[in-house]
């Protein structure tokens, strides 16, 4: 009540001084009962002002510590299915040998999958990646082999035309209004029944070349070809987390017509994804030709699938909510170590499209259902 009566006697003087000049009856009990109900909600609002803060300080906290849970559950699960394998499989599994040969197998596919993050980040799906992995490595085979071009100029020559390749999948989604998922299944189908009418169904070995022995230079265990990859990969993460092109081209996938209207070239960004994507899935395709030391002209459906299913599941990790390069890098080699422990294990080939199915579909559904308590949260 003293508290109260504080922010009364400043006032009494005035309101005195009004009663005296205009003849009103002066009421103390009814002025000190307007400023203490005046002063209680004041108090009231403030404290529900407080409570509110501390709320969404609760809730922003329980948002940030879920996000850093699901940022690096998979690296959590990746190292506890390294662990299992080893323990079943002690001699063979957690050998040196054996986690050089993963790295060393699956670079290629990194490669292809970071294409793939390019173009899904833009909002673009490309499933023409198959035609292009067979065009990166059964074209420059082909022109080693039978016309005699030195392979790392054969490379060069299918990187060029994937893309040009690129170029009319992105022609044929903006330009002709085609959705890209429509656009590039039928681009890619007929791109690999053209490299299959080029260089024939055989296989064609480069093993003689001496580029094949440079992309094979071990380097503490690991091929040139794996750093290569990694250099590739460091490079993609800067531009996409470190540059305003990055930056853009995430908005573009977010939201194309919001982006559009931010003054950003929303039709740019979509023909450099796909061009990109195409011409990644090539230099994958010439990896994999070049690590092999052979290439068929059918080589690259067998990719499609692993991919897409490492882009999506790498959407959960180190950066969830967006495709993403480091959560891409973990995704395939996640999956590529529960392949190799079953495999190892005695289970036969067709495990391997169970688990990458699996795994795309669980990658979507992590991701949907994330996105979904994000937005809840937020709101």
């Amino acid at each position: 009540m003293l508290y109260t009566k504080l922010w009364i006697y400043p006032a009494i003087p005035l309101i005195f001084l009004q009663t005296y000049t205009q003849q009103i009856p002066f009421n103390w009990e009814a002025v000190t009962q307007g400023l203490e109900v005046h002063v209680s909600q004041t108090v009231s609002m403030r404290r529900l002002k407080f409570s509110r803060s501390r709320s969404r300080d609760r809730t922003s906290a329980s948002v940030s510590t879920s996000y850093r849970i699901q940022a690096y559950a998979i690296v959590v699960a990746w190292v506890f299915l390294f662990l299992i394998f080893s323990l079943l499989l002690p001699e063979v599994f957690p050998t040196w040998q054996n986690v050089t040969s993963i790295a060393n197998q699956k670079a290629a596919t990194v490669l292809l999958t970071l294409g793939l993050v390019f173009a899904l980040s833009a909002g673009e799906f490309d499933l023409s990646i198959g035609g292009a992995v067979s065009l990166g490595a059964a074209i420059p085979a082909w022109l080693a082999t039978v016309h005699g071009f030195s392979l790392p100029v054969a490379i060069l020559i299918a990187l060029v035309f994937a893309a040009i390749f690129g170029l009319i999948n992105g022609l044929l989604s903006v330009k002709a209004k085609i959705p890209s998922l429509i656009v590039t299944l039928g681009t890619g189908t007929a791109l690999g029944g053209i490299v299959s009418g080029i260089a024939g169904n055989t296989t064609l070995s480069v093993q003689t070349f001496s580029f094949v022995a440079l992309v094979k230079t071990r380097i503490f265990g690991f091929y040139a070809a794996f750093w290569f990859m990694l250099i590739i990969a460091f490079i993609a993460w800067y531009v996409l987390e470190h540059t305003p092109v990055g930056r853009q081209l995430y908005f573009v996938g977010a939201g194309r017509e919001v982006a559009r209207l931010a003054g950003i070239r929303t039709n740019a960004y979509r023909y450099y994804s796909l061009i990109l994507c195409s011409t990644l899935a090539a230099l994958a395709g010439s990896m994999v030709m070049s690590t092999a030391g052979a290439a068929q002209s059918s080589i690259g459906k067998s990719y499609v699938l692993p991919a897409f299913a490492a882009a999506f599941l790498g959407s959960t990790a180190i950066r969830p909510g967006r495709f993403n390069v480091w959560g891409t890098v973990v995704a395939v080699y996640f999956l590529e170590t529960g392949i190799t422990g079953l495999q190892l294990e005695g289970f036969e080939v067709w495990i391997t499209d169970v688990f990458y199915g699996l795994a795309l579909v669980i990658g979507v559904l992590v991701a949907t259902v994330a996105s979904n308590l994000r937005s809840r949260s937020s709101d």
